[in-house]
């Protein structure tokens, strides 16, 4: 009897430390919350956590991201892109992070309508865009490193 009682307890200790112990990959930052609010930031590397308590929010990747787009074709004869984009302060993008891809790919859009024409050099509209994008997301964390654009 107290040799069970001693392996089950070395056994709930053992899985209790697993539970604690959270590892972020290089490249990546963690956000951790409790109770639902941000507690703080998990760099690269391994952290205890209070198992229970603690959960992680957001796995914010710090290498670039890559996000397509299309604009209607019947608008500008079917113009799309690639946006090139990554996370500059992750404690800003944290509240972001999610809709970030939805928000780029909306102010791409608003950048090329506004636009009068499509110019005939695109690298001078996608720098335009550049930043158009950059003056809205520096803000937040973000910035947007390239804009590629095809005309069709």
């Amino acid at each position: 009897m107290n040799m069970t009682l001693t392996i089950l307890v070395i056994t709930l200790a053992a899985g209790f430390v697993v539970a604690a112990m959270r590892r972020v990959p290089i490249g990546q930052v963690h956000s951790l919350y409790r109770r639902g609010q941000p507690l703080r930031l998990l760099e690269p590397g391994t952290h205890w956590v209070v198992p229970g308590l603690d959960r992680i929010g957001h796995r914010i990747d710090l290498a670039g991201q890559v996000l397509q787009f299309e604009q209607c074709p019947a608008d500008t004869g079917g113009l799309r892109g690639t946006v090139y984009w990554q996370v500059l302060e992750p404690e800003r993008a944290d509240a972001l992070i999610d809709e970030a891809p939805q928000f780029i790919r909306r102010g791409a859009l608003a950048a090329l309508a506004e636009a009068p024409e499509i110019a005939a050099d695109r690298r001078d509209l996608g720098s335009r865009m550049k930043q158009a994008l950059n003056g809205a997301l520096r803000e937040r964390g973000l910035m947007v490193t390239r804009v590629e654009l095809d005309i069709a």
